[in-house]
């Protein structure tokens, strides 16, 4: 079995968070392929504010200059992630799960499901019901109706069976940030926070800690014996 390691950047500007990745998912993909340990790892983060549009993201879904973004204070990247655009921002748990999903015996779909699963159970934990929206990637409240929101954004990419870039749950986020683009690519519906749906700022650490427990859970009841 291989090793399944926790890292925690703490606030970490985008551009260097996603280099660090990107070394780790390379250094990964060359263990794999000679046969040498490699350690899995769920790496935790907050960015300053920054928008992010993955590949197939449309860039009309950024509603702001690049002079408006700057008086803003936020900075704005083309990734090589799946999805469309999302924001992070102080307040927000993002969690970059660098992992071979072979190890799991988890295809790409079932792992995205794992990710989703994990943050459905941490809301539970705080008496909030999310769940999942057909055609729609990430965790949602009330899904099914007119108030459907987004309180977790996933977007990953996989290569050679190794995963990089992950989820990021709005937890105390400043959730104006939104308002400066179409969130996933919806204009039909909002986003929300933890805190805002229970009324107060909830523990960053704390947050961490469930989803540490949730995902490590899942992961190893998919596959590492």
């Amino acid at each position: 079995m291989n090793e399944l390691r926790t890292e925690d950047w703490k606030l970490i500007p985008y551009a260097e968070a996603w280099s660090r990745q990107e070394a780790y998912f390379d250094e990964t993909i060359r263990a794999v392929g000679t046969g040498r340990p490699h350690p899995g790892r769920i790496i935790f983060c907050e960015h300053p504010h920054v928008y992010t549009l993955g590949r197939s993201g449309k860039e009309t879904n950024m509603l702001l200059t690049p002079d408006q973004l700057a008086r803003i204070g936020a900075t704005y990247y083309h990734t090589d992630r799946g999805g469309d655009i999302t924001y992070h921002g102080p307040g927000q748990v993002v969690c970059y799960p660098i992992l071979y999903l072979e190890d799991f015996h988890l295809g790409l779909r079932a792992y995205v499901h794992v990710l989703e699963e994990a943050v459905i159970r941490i809301c539970a934990t705080y008496g909030i019901r999310a769940g999942r929206v057909e055609g729609a990637t990430g965790v949602w409240l009330e899904g099914d109706t007119p108030r459907a929101r987004k309180v977790c954004a996933i977007g990953v990419r996989s290569s050679h069976f190794v995963t990089m870039h992950g989820l990021a749950l709005n937890v105390n986020t400043d959730l104006r940030y939104f308002s400066y683009i179409h969130p996933c690519g919806f204009v039909d519906k909002g986003v929300t926070s933890l805190a805002k749906e229970l009324g107060h700022e909830v523990p960053m650490d704390e947050v961490k800690s469930r989803l540490t427990k949730e995902l490590t859970g899942l992961l190893l009841q998919e596959g590492i014996h």
